[in-house]
């Protein structure tokens, strides 16, 4: 490796590192908000109704759903620019690295939506919200990690940050399959001639990044009204920005674009999506709201589920010999790794609209006092069994 990806490396760790703490920031907030005199603000701030329309055509929603299907899709987009790099010239690229973090992710995904089920399994309405604990935030998660500085060695980070990718990967495909409203054929007819042209932009190598934004905009708007959810437009869009440039080969449009919208993203888009969806009104809970079977499912699904997935499922492949341990990770660092990997913030906050916030359901309970619980749980958990198995500085 050299000096330029290592700065590269070092570079976007701590960007991502940086970005959890203003997330946390951010979610703070919004429990500061929806527990004071500023609750009947926050709550107007978020209903605000926003349109759109051009002629016939209109798009018309409050502005927390314009946060989760507009602001999250330009997420979208960044995670499918991350996957299409790691993929082709990354850590993913090497099938040697690939084994071990796309084990721990199915273990990760499974076991927690397995204990939810458990809990959960005998009321079909909460039964939506079964993938809420199988989702793992990167962001915050590598926050963590910066709290242990130097400590930490680049094979954890490299682990982690790869299991999140194949756990982005696990997050699209169950958004895609179980969280669609009633599909409208024409407007998917609109996306189905939008890939067809981003594909002629591919393979000519067009780098003109207005061009793609215009047809990733139209998909967009047709994926929002097919029922399909518009988030995945993004990742759609990002498989066919060109990996290199056609008049220098030392440039890549797509290196380029992921530079630019990372700092956006983890400093103005996710906080302001955890802003408008963390403020829990606690007034009035009691011990019925938070030992509902949904919480509680959530909470253990993330704390316990998320450890006895990834770990487990990391260690039974490695005892089968399909992979083995990296170099400069324990088994007492891959657990704590593996504990970390139960903070799912962003992403559960994100499913649990899509399951219930969403579909005009009224429910007796709030799922985010299990993701708040469960993640806060899981971050503690992993830092100290982190501090505790990792080297002294």
């Amino acid at each position: 490796m050299n000096n330029s990806q290592e700065s590269f490396i070092t570079g976007f760790f701590k960007l991502e590192s940086a970005g959890g703490i203003i997330l946390m920031v951010a979610a703070i907030f919004a429990m500061i908000f929806a527990n004071t005199p500023l609750q009947s603000y926050y709550s107007l701030l978020l209903d605000t109704p926003v349109e759109i329309r051009i002629g016939a055509f209109e798009i018309a929603k409050p502005l927390l759903l314009w946060i989760n299907d507009g602001l999250m899709a330009v997420f979208f987009f960044l995670v499918g620019l991350e996957l299409k790099r790691e993929l082709i010239e990354g850590e993913l690229a090497d099938r040697r690295n690939i084994v071990l973090p796309g084990v721990g992710a199915v273990g990760g995904m499974a076991v927690p939506a397995a204990i939810y089920a458990f809990f959960n399994l005998d009321d079909s309405t909460a039964m939506a919200g079964w993938a809420i604990p199988a989702a793992t935030d990167i962001a915050f998660a590598l926050g963590v990690l910066a709290l242990l500085g130097s400590r930490v060695p680049t094979a954890i980070k490299i682990f982690l940050t790869s299991l999140a990718i194949f756990d982005d990967i696990g997050a699209i495909l169950i958004i895609a399959v179980f969280y669609t409203a009633k599909i409208s054929f024409s407007s998917l007819l609109v996306v189905a001639c939008c890939i067809p042209l981003l594909l002629l932009f591919n393979r000519r190598q067009v780098e003109s990044k207005s061009l793609y934004m215009l047809v990733g905009l139209i998909m967009w708007a047709a994926m929002l009204k097919s029922g399909v959810h518009a988030t995945l437009a993004g990742v759609i869009l990002a498989m066919f920005i060109p990996m290199k440039s056609k008049s220098d080969p030392q440039q890549s449009p797509l290196k380029e674009m992921e530079h630019d919208l990372h700092t956006v993203v983890a400093f103005w888009i996710l906080p302001i999506f955890a802003f408008a969806n963390a403020g829990i009104t606690l007034t009035g809970v009691g011990m019925e709201q938070l030992l509902h079977d949904v919480p509680v499912g959530i909470a253990l699904g993330l704390f316990i589920g998320k450890q006895l997935g990834v770990f487990g499922f990391c260690w039974l492949a490695i005892k089968l010999s399909l992979t083995r341990l990296p170099n400069g990770i324990s088994w007492s660092s891959l657990y704590g790794t593996a504990a970390l990997c139960g903070i799912g913030f962003t992403m559960s906050l994100f499913i649990g609209s899509l399951a219930f916030e969403e579909t005009d359901i009224n429910l007796i309970f709030d799922e985010r006092l299990g993701i708040i619980i469960g993640s806060l749980a899981s971050g503690l958990m992993g830092y100290l069994v982190l501090r505790r198995s990792l080297p002294k500085p």
